[in-house]
């Protein structure tokens, strides 16, 4: 089931960077149309206690009910990236984490639901309730780890399996 086709500029449009700046931090990030789909694109600075950058797609029904796992074509940088899953409308809470590396050329991720991490504020909350595939409202691409320096992650689909 396609969640999201980031060829699409109404669906690029409807994700928004949310930065480090939230807590004082420096990094920068945009989300914009490429050739391919879209960029997550910017840098991450470690100035002012910070060290994230992300965008994420507004809360909404999404059709998720019985997937088992998340497929999202995309090519990186080298750097690891996480895909985010909120399952409330609230801006901050638990998000539920999955990280993966893209290689430069595109390819296909399958991040399997049963690895999604529960994290708050990037520390992982082993007593959260487990991820319900239904229950998903938010969709955000990460970086985080005290990654240091400019990104780039291209995006073309996101899929529920």
């Amino acid at each position: 089931m396609l969640l999201v086709d980031f060829t699409d500029a109404v669906a690029i449009a409807a994700w928004r960077p949310v930065n480090d700046a939230v807590m004082g931090g420096a990094s920068t990030s945009t989300f914009a149309a490429t050739p391919g789909g879209a960029a997550f694109a910017g840098h991450v600075s470690l100035e002012h206690g910070g060290g994230f950058a992300s965008v994420r797609a507004g809360p909404r029904a999404w059709p998720t009910a019985g997937a088992r796992a998340l497929a999202l074509v995309a090519r990186g940088d080298g750097r690891r990236y996480r895909l985010t899953l909120r399952t409330d409308d609230r801006f901050d809470g638990i998000q539920y984490q999955a990280e993966f590396a893209p290689a430069a050329d595109w390819q296909t991720l399958v991040l399997p639901l049963a690895g999604f991490v529960p994290v708050f504020r990037g520390r992982p909350q082993p007593s959260a309730v487990p991820l319900e595939a239904a229950r998903i409202r938010t969709l955000g691409l990460l970086i985080a780890a005290r990654q240091a320096g400019p990104f780039r992650l291209e995006v073309a689909r996101l899929e529920a399996r």
